[in-house]
């Protein structure tokens, strides 16, 4: 269908709000007449923009931001005391201190209401189209404004009902936006196909994404209060991951890093995912995040390299850790770490070279790099060997990654906090570093069993067909470490393992608001205001439409 995100040059779409995006009015023009586009190029320009808006909104500093590092797993310190500073968003994002006026808040938010804004445009004009797909494209249209209003509904407490680009949108909270988005996934899973994943909306994500909406409904209900998990929603939860496990289009990866790599696009775990393929363009920094600024995973790009980003937790370190006692979790899990690096060699072939995938620890080798350039061997080999910080004009610090990381000038050097190298380094991207051509994963196999499991928990009664679901996921990563199979399951224990089978994946803040552990203790967070589990709404949209009394209203506690 559609090879690449492209606009029609001859369709434009303005959202206009006084500089935000909360009132979703859009202006278009449309001068296809004059430009000669075709039906087909003009139905593809109008559904390609909405999906467009997915690399963007997921960037390392937007969605994964907010999801992850205000939570357990990742903690991004001011670096050195010179980099990542940026006028402590991290570190109060972190400590559940961010403000309305927090860069990253406001641009997710600019993200989700443009996603919004694209999607109405889309409905609203789809119809007109006598292209084959158009009706197609319109219910797809459908299930991303539902996929946008779902995330706006759990990062900051609302949704936005509009049909009529001419009328202001309606907000609903609690369980009004619940029903909205459940009608609206509902009304167009009869209609889109089961055979254009996992980079669209198809029957097998409007599934994935009701189970999820049923799953944390209670959350939604009631954001501040106990949550009142109910029977019927957790019915709901396993009918929909039912029909996606029995439906046979779908298989757990025995190799768990294949689901995060270059080639993850048709690995039949995915279900629904950013379409990043090299053709598209894809633009994230997920692999190059977390690494050290003196890790450089490509030989054929000696200016590619990490950022010295965030760490995880020695908090979440040590689920693993305890877990696993007296072992050690790489020997004991495939999913924690995957060795590609032979610490033994000191000569490579260019292509043969593969940084080390999963949870990095203690000290890292790679590449050896003087004045810009990768050292050789006589043979023409690349030379390997210990890695130092070189980059941070530190030379006689090696790059030794410690489980200890804080806010402290003693846990936040480059060397501090373990990192985490979950997507595939892309081999083929034009610049190295920016660009990466693995597909970022929305939604995946695992996770729906991971949903039937805690959705027969909570039901009760459900604690062994809960634990089967668990060791399916376990004995399936036969590719090289098999983690052995789990004797009980409780909800604790369902809780950790999405944790380790979701590291990463812009879901943890979700799971620790459902589980009751968002106002919990951890690294350098000791805030246990109900209020943040919602962000706030950025001031700039609550400015923009301050022309309406009380329509758009700041979220308690901002």
């Amino acid at each position: 269908m559609i090879k690449k995100l492209f606009y029609i040059l001859s369709i434009y779409t303005i959202a206009v709000v006084s500089g935000s995006c909360s009132k979703l009015e859009e202006q278009v023009l449309d001068e296809t007449s004059s430009t000669g586009a075709t039906d087909k190029e003009v139905t593809e320009g109008l559904i390609a923009p909405v999906y467009a808006v997915l690399p963007g909104l997921f960037q390392h500093t937007q969605y994964f931001a907010l999801q992850q590092i205000s939570t357990d797993q990742a903690i991004l310190p001011y670096r050195g005391g010179t980099d990542w500073g940026d006028n402590g968003i991290y570190i109060s994002l972190h400590k559940h201190e961010t403000t309305s006026s927090d860069p990253n808040v406001r641009n997710v938010w600019n993200n989700i209401t443009l996603g919004i804004s694209r999607a109405i445009l889309a409905i609203n004009t789809l119809p007109t189209s006598t292209d084959p797909n158009a009706q197609l494209f319109l219910a797809e249209a459908r299930g991303m404004r539902a996929y946008y209003n779902l995330l706006c509904l759990d990062l900051f407490g609302v949704a936005f009902v509009k049909d009529d680009p001419k009328i202001n949108s309606v907000i609903l909270r609690g369980n009004d936006a619940v029903e909205y988005i459940k009608s609206e996934l509902l009304a167009i899973e009869p209609i889109v196909r089961d055979d254009t994943g996992p980079g669209r909306i198809t029957k097998a994500a409007v599934w994935g994404l009701l189970a999820r909406l049923h799953l944390q409904a209670a959350v939604y209900r009631d954001i501040y209060g106990s949550f009142n998990f109910t029977g019927d929603d957790m019915d709901k939860v396993i009918q929909y991951c039912d029909q996606i496990i029995n439906s046979g289009k779908f298989e757990l990866s025995p190799e768990y890093f294949e689901i995060f790599g270059d080639a993850n696009h048709t690995n039949k775990e995915l279900i629904f995912a950013i379409d990043q393929r090299a053709d598209l363009n894809g633009h994230n920094r997920m692999a190059y995040f977390s690494l050290s600024g003196d890790q450089f995973p490509l030989a054929a790009y000696p200016g590619a390299n990490g950022t010295d980003g965030p760490g995880i937790t020695s908090d979440f370190y040590e689920t693993w850790a305890q877990a696993y006692a007296p072992d050690d979790p790489a020997e004991m899990d495939g999913r924690f770490f995957k060795r590609n690096l032979d610490t033994t060699t000191t000569c490579i072939a260019g292509d043969d070279f593969y940084i080390d995938r999963g949870i990095l620890r203690g000290q890292q080798y790679g590449l050896i790099r003087t004045g810009g350039v990768f050292e050789t061997c006589p043979n023409g080999d690349m030379k390997v060997g210990k890695l130092y910080n070189n980059t941070r004009n530190r030379p006689d610090l090696p790059v030794f990654f410690t489980e200890n990381i804080d806010f402290t000038v003693a846990g936040s050097n480059y060397n501090n906090g373990y990192r985490v190298e979950k997507y595939e380094f892309s081999r083929g991207s034009v610049s190295g570093r920016n660009f990466g051509e693995h597909d970022i994963v929305i939604l995946r196999l695992a996770d729906i069993y991971l949903m039937r499991a805690e959705a027969r928990l909570r039901k009760g009664g459900g604690e062994t067909e809960a634990l089967a679901d668990v060791n399916t996921i376990r004995a399936a990563r036969t590719a090289r470490v098999v983690p052995p199979a789990l004797t009980e399951m409780n909800l604790d224990l369902l809780y950790r393992e999405r944790g380790f089978e979701l590291y990463w994946e812009n879901v943890r803040r979700t799971d620790m608001i459902r589980f009751g552990k968002y106002e919990g203790t951890w690294t350098e967070k000791n805030n246990s205001d109900p209020q943040k589990r919602i962000f706030p709404i950025p001031q700039n949209a609550i400015d923009g439409a301050s022309n309406l009394p009380d329509y758009l209203v700041q979220n308690p506690g901002y």
